[in-house]
Order: C-alpha cells, then sequence, then structure tokens
C-alpha cells in the first residue's frame, strides 16, 4: 500500500502521536480531527462560542485538504464531534457555509463528554483526491 504523510503549516501541528493527515494508494486523504486552533499561535479560537470554533476547525480541515492536493468539493465523509448537542444548530449553519447542501458529504455528528483543550467541536474527513 502507497502511504503518504500529508503536513502543512496552515493548520495546527499535531499535539499527539499522529499526522494531521494520510493519502493511501494515491487516492484517499484521511483527515485527522481538527479543533479550533489558530495554526500561527497554537492559541484556542472562538472562546465558548460553538460556531468560531466550528469555523476555525473547518478552516484548518480545508487547509489539510488542500495540502494533500484536493478541496472540500472532494470530502466523502465526516465525523463531527460536539460536547453538547444542543449546538448542533449553530455548528450546522457554519458547516454549511463550507460544504453546502446539495453536494454535501455523508456525516455523522455525535456528542462526546470531552474534547482535547476542552473545545466544543472537532472535525475529521476522508476526500477522494483528483486523479
Amino acid at each position: 500500500m502507497t502511504r503518504k504523510i500529508i503536513q502543512t503549516d496552515q493548520a495546527p501541528a499535531p499535539v499527539g502521536p499522529y499526522n494531521q493527515a494520510i493519502a493511501a494508494r494515491g487516492s484517499m486523504l484521511f483527515v485527522a480531527g481538527q479543533i479550533p486552533l489558530n495554526p500561527a499561535t497554537g492559541e484556542l479560537v472562538g472562546g465558548d462560542d460553538v460556531a468560531q470554533q466550528t469555523e476555525q476547525a473547518l478552516r484548518n480541515l480545508e487547509a489539510i485538504v488542500k495540502a494533500g492536493g484536493a478541496t472540500l468539493q472532494d470530502v466523502v465523509k465526516t465525523s463531527v464531534f460536539l460536547t453538547d448537542l444542543n449546538d448542533f444548530a449553530a455548528m450546522n449553519e457554519v458547516y454549511a457555509r463550507f460544504f453546502g447542501e446539495e453536494q454535501a458529504p455523508a456525516r455523522a455528528c455525535v456528542e462526546v463528554s470531552r474534547l482535547p483543550k476542552g473545545v466544543r467541536v472537532e472535525i475529521e474527513c476522508i476526500a477522494v483526491l483528483p486523479e
């Protein structure tokens, strides 16, 4: 299997033993969960506002997808993790701006008890790399 590590300074560096993304067999890109960290400073963005946090997490995700040679339109699956499902509507509004509605990828959204650094949202994805 062909496996290529994808790294960009346009998204936060990993905070543990993982990579930002892995391209596999030249056609699939698996992007690690992104939280609302400013890639330049490593500081959290958005305070306690889940909409602002979602915006930054998706900007980070988009930067990694781009570094891997794809766009958000190439994303086929996302997983969204929220610490409070009452934040779903606010997250979804921002998410729709990035992915649209008609061509949006498949998605799972689950509530979790905690996320790294106490954030309210984390988003990961799988993209198909253009030929």
